[in-house]
């Protein structure tokens, strides 16, 4: 983002994530990325993550994932991108799905919010051996420092999902007698920035499970030393994870209903 812009770039998204493959120990990872088309102010990167085996030279696709970033002034404003440069059929392909991707992405949260608001009522839940979310609870707290942010002095988006990867993965694990497997992370967004000496809250629940698959609703929290003492979070993240969960046999197990 930043070879094209010319200047430093912040994430602002990132589209749904789905993990075909699990990368493990000892094997190779190749994460290859490029802009595919640039908007009036922000640009959409196409990233392909692909996972070799050393010893088979087997290679599989992991993932393929979209984010969204712009340029950061120097000052007030914004800056405006130039075009970028189509020099194969690849490369048009992705830029005409480019705008289409971000018709979707602008209309997603509308989506969500109308459906927030129609389902914004208590139903009846009668089934009887479901386990509360309540035991699903989870909450981690962590302190930004130095290795942890880019260049900016901001909080790697890449660090925030991790960490929000393991509090999920705690709550899931409290339905199931396995390690949860991450199978998606969907509606990742950035509500806000959060910086080197930041305390970083992570509050995890499961929001349903289906017979396979569990979701796991993670909230952010960000304060400074100021905020912190006067209570005042900024919310600057949450996102959606999905998780199965396999046997020794490699078999999906089933998890419990659960009760709100």
């Amino acid at each position: 983002a930043e070879k094209h812009a010319g200047v430093s770039c912040v994430t602002v998204s990132m589209d749904d994530i789905q993990f075909e493959e699990a990368a493990r120990v000892g094997q190779i990872i190749t994460i290859k990325a490029k802009v595919n088309r640039a908007f009036r102010t922000s640009m959409e990167v196409g990233i392909k993550v692909t996972v070799q085996d050393v010893l088979t030279n087997a290679e599989k696709t992991v993932s393929v994932a979209y984010a969204t970033y712009v340029a950061k002034p120097v000052g007030a404003g914004k800056v405006a991108l130039e075009p970028v440069k189509l020099l194969s059929a690849e490369d048009h392909l992705e830029h005409s799905l480019a705008i289409e991707r971000r018709r979707i992405r602008l209309g997603y949260f509308q989506v969500f919010q109308n459906l927030m608001q129609e389902s914004n009522k208590e139903d009846t839940f009668e089934e009887e051996d479901a386990v509360s979310t309540e035991l699903t609870h989870v909450q981690s707290i962590e302190l930004v420092l130095p290795p942890h942010a880019n260049h900016h002095g901001n909080t790697f988006g890449g660090q925030i999902m991790a960490w929000m990867e393991t509090v999920a993965s705690i709550s899931a694990s409290r339905l199931c007698c396995s390690y949860p497997v991450l199978k998606s992370v969907n509606m990742f967004k950035f509500w806000g920035p959060s910086f080197v000496g930041d305390r970083l809250i992570f509050n995890a629940i499961v929001n349903n499970t289906f017979q396979n698959s569990v979701e796991v609703g993670v909230r952010v929290e960000a304060y400074d030393c100021e905020e912190w003492i006067k209570d005042q979070p900024r919310h600057i993240n949450s996102a959606f994870l999905i998780f199965s969960a396999v046997n020794d046999k490699g078999e999906l197990l089933p998890f419990p209903k659960v009760k709100p």
